[in-house]
């Protein structure tokens, strides 16, 4: 569940849920089946999706083959992280996901330039699958993942929880 939502249930003093929470527990559970759905295309689409990103990428660029590599590594992470975001409407989950090591390996290894790129032909890549509804639905998530992966976020970095130690190695 959502932190949106357990923010509802988490006081005690309050018998009943107002009408205000009551209506944030109506619109979540009503996009359900619509967060469902988006996850589930970009799930079984992934590879349709971030192939011909990697291939511009690859074509555009004199970079080395592992260096783009990295970069669309990069991004299936955040494609992935960014869906469980929006599944679970909570657009924090990317920035706790990828904060404490994301920013820093695409420092070290220089990718940021390809990692925008990236960015770009992901927005195009998602239109051609997604309506603008279910984009808007990933907003959040994806802006929150640009910001940290082009540094533009201004927040301190959190705590890497221990199973995100070695995040590429499953992608692997």
């Amino acid at each position: 569940m959502t932190f949106k939502l357990d923010s509802l249930f988490d006081s005690a003093d309050k018998p009943y849920l107002d009408v205000n929470d009551l209506t944030l527990l109506s619109q979540y559970v009503s996009s359900i089946p619509e967060r469902i759905a988006v996850y589930r295309t970009l799930r079984d689409q992934e590879v349709a999706i971030m192939q011909p990103i990697a291939d511009a990428l690859q074509q555009g660029t004199q970079e080395p083959e592992a260096k783009v590599e990295r970069s669309v590594r990069h991004g299936l992470m955040v494609l992935r992280y960014v869906a469980m975001a929006m599944l679970l409407d909570d657009s924090a989950f990317v920035q706790g996901r990828l904060q404490g090591w994301l920013p820093e390996i695409v420092q070290a290894h220089d990718t940021r330039a390809l990692d925008q790129q990236l960015f770009q032909l992901l927005d195009q890549q998602l239109a051609k699958v997604l309506t603008p509804a279910q984009i808007n639905l990933l907003k959040p998530g994806l802006t929150k993942a640009r910001d940290l992966l082009l540094g533009t976020g201004t927040s301190a970095p959190a705590p890497v929880p221990a199973e995100d130690l070695d995040p590429l190695a499953s992608l692997l």
